[in-house]
Parts: structure tokens; C-alpha cells; sequence
């Protein structure tokens, strides 16, 4: 054995089992949170896989995505050269080439000399990206930019890329290997007027660097936000395999734990996700509370996780506590704690869905904060003020507003008895507590149901008996409430038949749909842009007016679109009943930005930043719209407050989809 060989031999050994004991650090670290079942349809969950670790879907979904992809692919290929040179470092009569047809090898050389350069390129631009022209979400209040972890990685990289390269040359320009390796060939053309001694001197230099670079690499990886490249496509194939819109259901049982007071007390999956954040930030891009100024932002939350598990894990392994408090109450933003998410950064989340919609490698962040709101409203009785006469109300008269039950069917009055009746009546009109007892969106109860009466529909409702669907409360943390009216809604449904329910508040859609399926409810759920697209399509609703709104845009609803997809059936209803498909906000779609509204945030004010609900506005007035259109009574309210902000009340029309579909009637 040569002395190389031998020297080698000893550096390799302890790098890798330096790699395997930091590996088996974050393992037991991640083994602290609780169990959790992601192990189900094994089939679906490598198809999503496949999808967004191998294909890259969401790092696509933006220009500089296609940089990413080839660093990744180039990586992968890549795989396969460093394994052979690492083989090669420690038994060099075996090889790939000793193991494959000459050939295959020769092309496969080539192949690792074409994706060297290639990622090399790929890690000079990300080089140039950070330092030159690095978009505003890659820096926040913990790292800046041009973070010198990120260029210490980029750097190794284009090292590790550069030294290959050179190896190979020095070795054609010695005659020691043949000049299949185009890029390497061309480099050894400039060697040539070295002496053999130098070139010996190139290859032994480069051979080394391309080794010790390779080991330090991989070791900082367990060590660094690098981790991802190790954890990314598994944290892809553990996904939740339904939109992360629905937290899982409580047991309120005597000494049980409610939501996350303390780390350890996340799945073993939500800690996953903290060590495969690859701060990209895109979740902070798009996130409408950080955009406006809010001390939240959800790469930060998840960054504190990360934090507070490191900190914790070696006292938490032992069974002590932590000493280092997951939830604190000092203000969030600038200056505040790592490793300890504010009380105020967690009650600004509207849960919109945005961070997780965009998040490349699936970490879910919303659900993070819904389990640390859970355990400050109902362990600690720790929530803004102003949420208590909401619980109140819903605990005692099960609408927001607090108003007698009774009341719920005044808006119906002119309409003549409407009562759903078991085996008689197609669709349960879920009318929702907005369209019962918010004065403007009475209108949009009405206009829903002068559709359904022209389309011939059998609909019925549930009047007095009608709960709220208690979507607020649940994103608020008070999950009792929201338990209590779920079992009563639901039985309610079983005892009168209902298979099919129409509702004009994406909120109850979305809750009904997704959430009470958790008590055994599974029926046909529709928000009414839904059914009256249907309707109109199949020719049994006809809108014949074609009414002139002027120039008409859409906002689409977090709800409806990003938590279940729903984008095309509201612009089809708009199109039926003016004419034309409406005007687009800059950001719309998967990448539309909030009303302010979710998460409970209807009931409570905006104590920091600018509102959302304005940041809004001012984007839809740059069209110069004469309709804003909703599909959302919340949408309403908050578009509507709004305008009246900006004083444009009576400039600029705000109406449901409804509103407008029955004015074409």
C-alpha cells in the first residue's frame, strides 16, 4: 500500500465516521417528536417524490428554478464519478473501468467531463446571484444574502468542480488517461508546455484538494441549512398526501397535552422539516403578514425550530427540559430571540396556505403555528383580547357575531318556507354565518339562491339549527369549540340525509370538505362557484344579460384556490355573466396574495406593519378596475373596508360572483 493510499485511507475513515455520527445526532434529534403515520400509499407518496425532489416542480416555477435543477441533476450524475474516486483512493486496481465495457466507460468520462463544467457554471452563477443581484426574500433578520455559509458551499463546490478538471487534464497531458474527456482534453492542450515533473506536481495537487474537499463537504453538510441535499427527498416522500389545510384532531381526555408549547412536542415530521429548510425564501416572498410589515415571517419559524431543537436536543435526549423557551411573549422581528418564536409573530398568520404552496421541498409551515396557537388558547389562556368575545359567542350561540340562532333565517324570509327535508330536497344551502347574519352578504345568500331557484335546483336549508362551521376558531388554537361544533354539525347532516351541500363562503367549503372528514363526514361538498359553473355549462342555468360591469377583476380566495384548487370555476362564472374572462391582479392564482382575513384574523386588529387588506387594494387600483369580484363574504368585507380606506367607496364596485351571475338573470 502507498503511502497516498495508506495517508487516505486513515483521512477517509474518520471523515465518514465523523459524517455518521453527526447523521445519527440529527436522526435521534428528529426521533424526539411524536409519532405520526407518513408511511401510508407508498405508491402516491414516490410519485410526489419523484415530482418535487427528482423533477424540481416548485424550483421550476421561477426563472433562476432551471440554475437549481442542473446544479441538482449535475450533482446526481456526479454521484457516481466522486463514488469511483473515492474507490479509486482506497483499492486503486478497482474501478469502473475495470468493472465496465471500455465504451460505456469512455462515454461515461465524457458524460462526468460535460456535467463538471456544467455545474460549475451552475455554481458561478449562484455565486454572482448572491453577491451581485440577490433578490430581497433571500435575506431576513438572521441571515443576510450573501450569508457566508452559502458562499462557503458555493465555493467548495467550484473548487470541487475545478479540481476534477484539472486532475483529468494534468493526467491526458501526461499521458495517463485518453482524450475522450473533451473539456479535460482541451484544458490539457494549455499544459503541454509544462514539464513531466509539473504536471505530476498539477495531478498530485489536484487530486488531493478534489479529495479534501469531498470529505469537508460532506461533512459540513449534517452540519449546516445544507442538510436539505440529505433530507430533502425524504422529507418529499414523507409530504402530507392532503393539502396540509386540516391540523389533525385533538383528544380531550384527562392529562392530555394540547398543541406545541415545547419542541419535542412536534412530530417527528414537522422536525424533519426544520432540518430540510433550505431558506430559499420563497415562503417569506409570498407570505402576506411579512410583506406587510408583521414580525412573521415563516422561514423564521421554521429556522427557530431548527434552532431550539439543537439547543434543547442534547437536554431532551436525557429526558430534561429544555432550557431554551420554544413560545416567547417579547416582540418579534429584528432582535428578537433565535430559537424562540414570539407570541405576536404567531398570531399574525392569516394561513393563507402561501408558504406552503411554494415551499420546494414541502415543509409544512402553517400547521406549525395552528399547534402553537393551540397550546397558548388552551393550555396557557394566552390570546389577544379581542379573540374572547369571539370564543364567547361561538361557545354559547355558535356564530362569531354572537346573535340569537333564531335569526339565521330572516335573510330568507321573502323566499317562503326553505327547510331541507330528508329524501326530498337535492342540496343542503350550508348558508354559513356571514350569509346569515352580515348584512351585505345577505345580498349574496340572495343572489345565490334567485341561481338555484332559475336553474331548477331543489335546495333546502337548515335554519335555526345551523352551526357555525367553526373554521375561525380552529385556525385561532381553540380546537375544543371547533370539536364541539363539528360533532354537532355532522350528526346533524347523518340524521337528515344530506349527501350534497352548496355554500357561498370558502370557509365553510373548505371545512366541511377537508376538516370534518376527520369525523367521518363524506359527502359532496360544493362552493358556489362551483355549482353555478356546472350549471351554467350544462345549459340548465342561463345568463342571457351579459351585464356591462365595466372593466371587471377577480381576487381569488385563499381558501378556495390554494387550500382546494378552485381557481377556474369563479372566472368561468364571470365570464358566463359578462362576457369575458375578468382582469388578472399582478399576483393571482397559486401566487395571489391575501385579504387579511384567514386564520381568524377577521376578528382581530392589525396592531403592526401596514394592513394587508390595503396592500390588496392598492394592487387591484392599478388596473383601474370598475368591479372588484369575490367569491368570499370575508373577501368582501375586507375589499369593501379597503376601498373605503382609500375613499373610492363609490368608485370602484365590490360584488360577489353571484351578485353578478343574478344581475345577468
Amino acid at each position: 500500500m502507498s503511502l497516498q493510499q495508506t495517508v487516505f485511507s486513515a483521512v477517509f475513515a474518520v471523515s465518514v465516521l465523523f459524517f455518521l455520527l453527526s447523521c445519527r445526532q440529527r436522526l435521534q434529534l428528529v426521533a424526539l417528536g411524536g409519532a405520526e403515520d407518513r408511511f401510508d400509499q407508498p405508491g402516491k407518496r414516490l410519485l410526489g417524490m419523484l415530482s418535487h425532489a427528482f423533477a424540481q416542480r416548485r424550483v421550476l416555477a421561477r426563472p433562476y428554478g432551471v440554475n437549481h435543477f442542473f446544479l441538482f441533476w449535475a450533482f446526481m450524475i456526479l454521484l457516481l464519478a466522486n463514488g469511483e474516486f473515492l474507490l479509486e483512493g482506497l483499492t486503486p486496481t478497482l474501478s469502473l473501468a475495470s468493472l465496465l465495457p471500455v465504451p460505456l466507460h469512455h462515454v461515461l468520462e465524457l458524460v462526468f467531463d460535460i456535467v463538471s463544467v456544467v455545474a460549475l457554471g451552475c455554481a458561478l452563477v449562484a455565486f454572482a446571484r448572491r453577491l451581485f443581484f440577490a433578490p430581497g426574500y433571500l435575506g431576513n433578520d438572521y441571515t443576510r444574502p450573501a450569508s457566508g455559509e452559502a458562499l462557503l458551499i458555493l465555493a467548495l463546490i467550484s473548487t470541487l468542480m475545478t479540481a476534477f478538471l484539472l486532475l483529468n487534464a494534468a493526467q491526458i497531458a501526461l499521458g495517463q488517461a485518453g482524450s475522450w474527456r473533451a473539456v479535460s482534453a482541451a484544458l490539457a492542450g494549455q499544459l503541454h508546455g509544462l514539464s513531466h515533473p509539473v504536471l505530476e506536481g498539477v495531478a498530485q495537487v489536484s487530486w488531493w484538494v478534489h479529495a479534501l474537499v469531498l470529505l469537508l463537504f460532506m461533512n459540513l453538510l449534517p452540519r449546516s441549512k445544507h442538510m436539505h441535499i440529505l433530507t430533502a427527498i425524504p422529507n418529499c416522500y414523507f409530504q402530507s398526501l392532503a393539502r396540509p389545510n386540516a391540523q389533525p384532531r385533538e383528544t380531550f381526555a384527562k392529562g392530555a397535552r394540547y398543541g406545541v408549547g415545547s419542541v419535542e412536542q412536534y412530530s417527528w415530521k414537522d422536525l424533519l422539516d426544520s432540518l430540510t429548510c433550505t431558506e430559499c425564501g420563497r415562503c417569506q416572498d409570498l407570505c402576506p403578514a411579512h410583506n406587510t410589515g408583521k414580525p412573521l415571517n415563516p422561514r423564521r419559524i421554521v429556522h427557530d425550530i431548527k434552532v431550539n431543537l439543537l439547543e434543547n436536543g442534547a437536554a431532551l435526549t436525557r429526558g430534561i427540559r429544555g432550557s431554551l423557551a420554544l413560545i416567547g411573549a417579547e416582540a418579534g422581528g429584528r432582535g428578537a430571540k433565535e430559537g424562540t418564536v414570539s407570541e405576536e409573530a404567531i398570531w399574525s398568520c392569516t394561513t393563507c396556505g402561501a408558504c406552503t404552496s411554494v415551499c420546494p421541498v414541502l415543509i409544512e409551515q402553517m400547521p406549525k403555528i395552528v399547534s402553537l396557537r393551540r397550546h397558548l388558547v388552551q393550555e396557557k389562556a394566552r390570546f389577544p383580547e379581542e379573540l374572547l368575545n369571539l370564543f364567547e359567542n361561538m361557545e354559547q350561540r355558535s356564530n362569531p357575531w354572537g346573535i340569537a340562532p333564531s335569526e339565521r333565517t330572516k335573510w330568507s324570509t321573502l323566499l317562503g318556507d326553505r327547510t331541507f327535508k330528508p329524501g326530498e330536497t337535492e342540496y343542503l344551502f350550508f348558508v354559513g354565518c356571514a350569509g346569515a347574519f352580515d348584512s351585505r352578504n345577505k345580498h349574496v345568500s340572495v343572489a345565490l339562491a334567485t341561481l338555484l331557484d332559475a336553474a331548477g335546483v331543489s335546495w333546502g336549508m337548515l335554519g335555526k339549527d345551523e352551526r357555525c362551521c367553526g373554521d375561525s376558531v380552529r385556525r385561532l388554537g381553540n380546537e375544543f369549540v371547533f370539536d364541539q361544533a363539528a360533532r354537532e354539525n355532522v350528526a346533524l347532516f347523518k340524521e337528515k340525509g344530506v349527501q350534497k351541500v352548496v355554500t357561498q363562503c370558502p370557509h365553510c367549503f373548505s371545512t366541511l370538505k377537508n376538516d370534518y372528514r376527520q369525523y367521518g363526514l363524506d359527502i359532496e361538498i360544493l362552493h358556489h362557484s362551483e355549482l353555478i359553473a356546472e350549471l351554467v355549462d350544462s345549459g340548465r342555468l342561463k345568463l342571457p344579460k351579459q351585464m356591462k360591469q365595466g372593466k371587471v377583476i377577480f381576487h381569488d380566495s385563499c381558501y378556495l384556490g390554494r387550500h382546494n384548487d378552485t381557481y377556474q370555476a369563479p372566472r368561468a362564472v364571470l365570464k358566463g355573466a359578462t362576457g369575458k374572462y375578468p382582469e388578472e391582479f399582478g399576483r393571482h392564482h397559486e401566487n395571489g396574495f391575501c385579504c387579511g382575513a384567514g386564520g381568524g384574523r377577521m376578528w382581530m386588529e392589525e396592531q403592526s406593519g401596514s394592513r394587508i387588506n390595503l396592500e390588496r387594494v392598492k394592487e387591484a387600483m392599478q388596473q383601474e378596475p370598475d368591479t372588484l369580484c369575490v367569491s368570499c363574504p370575508y373577501c368582501m368585507t375586507m375589499m369593501e373596508d379597503g376601498l373605503k380606506d382609500l375613499g373610492l367607496s363609490g368608485k370602484v364596485r365590490v360584488k360577489d360572483i353571484a351578485e353578478v351571475a343574478a344581475e345577468a338573470l
